[in-house]
């Protein structure tokens, strides 16, 4: 379970051992305190669930129905959020196999928030995957998980879609003071790497044009978002994307050789700038790089700090489990509004069942 504000007084001594009871729990145990008003407090309290980087390989294909039963029995949970990769990076990316794992998706009784990943279509220019054309496959991706721009698969939630500019997978939707920002940005260095499968050296002019829309596409969607959640007083703001842009196996190269995260320079410029004008709270969830990891990964004295040439300590990020490692699903809590002591959202990782 995450760390919460009030552990870290207690830690730092400026919180007596005793005294670490938060106010809307203190006041529900006094004499004569409202029980009504309590529930109503607790009653702006959700939870959510995320999931990335799964269904990868035979196995995990089996297992992944019982998997999405569990998720829709976990009745404290009001949706559920996939951050791209619905398989492996050496499998064919097969008209078959997306409505194969679109049937899957179907089984959610939960609002099921879907994002791509590049398994699904940057990185189908592979010889294994078929030596498909990844714009191509973006566009079969649209059309078999993202129908009905503004409605969720699984049950309905009405989200903000950007269908208008042609990416009906980047929606934002919010909650109880909390703005969610779902954007496609991908690894392979946001989609940049060359499609050799195609016996191509160097990016296409048709591959940079859709690089430079994604990304101009998620710039504006990013600060769109913090202009509604300063304008709406909100607690917190949510970015939801599949790259994980600071990758801890890809360091040593990008500090080498910025240009193996070009591709996400304007977009962690955009975080950053947001972040440290905003009055709240500000996490980014991803997947991509399958080992579950916290951190804050603008901090002053973060080496990505230094790649990127911004800082933003207030940034937190978490990256889910995938691949091998996908044996849980992480449920994230975001705190009631009454809340003084905790940060406005918490998760822990939830072991799946067989």
């Amino acid at each position: 379970m995450r760390r919460h504000a009030t552990t870290a007084l207690l830690a730092s001594g400026l919180l007596a051992p005793g005294l670490a009871v938060a106010p809307a729990a203190a006041a529900a145990s006094a004499p004569g305190a409202d029980d009504s008003a309590t529930a109503a407090a607790q009653r702006d309290a959700f939870s959510f669930a995320v999931i990335g980087d799964v269904p990868y390989g035979a196995a995990a294909i089996e297992a992944f129905p019982g998997q999405v039963a569990q998720l829709n029995a976990d009745e404290s949970l009001d949706f559920v959020t996939h951050v791209g990769d619905i398989k492996n990076g050496s499998s064919e990316c097969s008209d078959e196999y997306f409505a194969m794992i679109r049937a899957h998706f179907d089984a959610f009784t939960l609002p099921f928030v879907f994002t791509p990943g590049d398994n699904e279509w940057t990185d189908c220019h592979r010889q294994n995957n078929g030596a498909y054309d990844p714009l191509e496959r973006l566009d079969a991706v649209r059309e078999v998980f993202f129908p009905v721009p503004g409605k969720t698969l699984g049950a309905t939630m009405p989200v903000d879609a950007r269908e208008e500019i042609g990416l009906p997978e980047n929606v934002t939707f919010h909650r109880n003071r909390v703005e969610f920002s779902v954007l496609n940005v991908q690894g392979s260095n946001n989609g940049r790497a060359p499609w050799t499968g195609l016996g191509l050296a160097e990016p296409t002019a048709e591959q940079l044009a859709d690089v430079e829309h994604r990304t101009d596409a998620a710039v504006a969607q990013i600060e769109e978002t913090f202009e509604t959640a300063e304008r709406r007083n909100s607690r917190a703001v949510v970015l939801v994307m599949q790259a994980d842009m600071f990758d801890p196996s890809q360091l040593a190269a990008a500090q080498e050789d910025a240009a193996t995260v070009s591709g996400f320079q304007d977009i962690v410029e955009a975080v950053a700038e947001r972040t440290n004008a905003f009055d709240g709270e500000v996490y980014l969830v991803n997947g991509d790089s399958h080992v579950f990891n916290e951190d804050a990964p603008l901090a002053a004295d973060s080496p990505w700090a230094e790649v990127y040439g911004v800082t933003a300590p207030a940034l937190e990020r978490v990256t889910v489990d995938g691949s091998a490692a996908a044996d849980n699903y992480l449920r994230v809590s975001v705190a009631p509004n009454a809340s003084e002591t905790a940060d406005v959202l918490s998760w822990e990782r939830v072991p799946f069942e067989g």
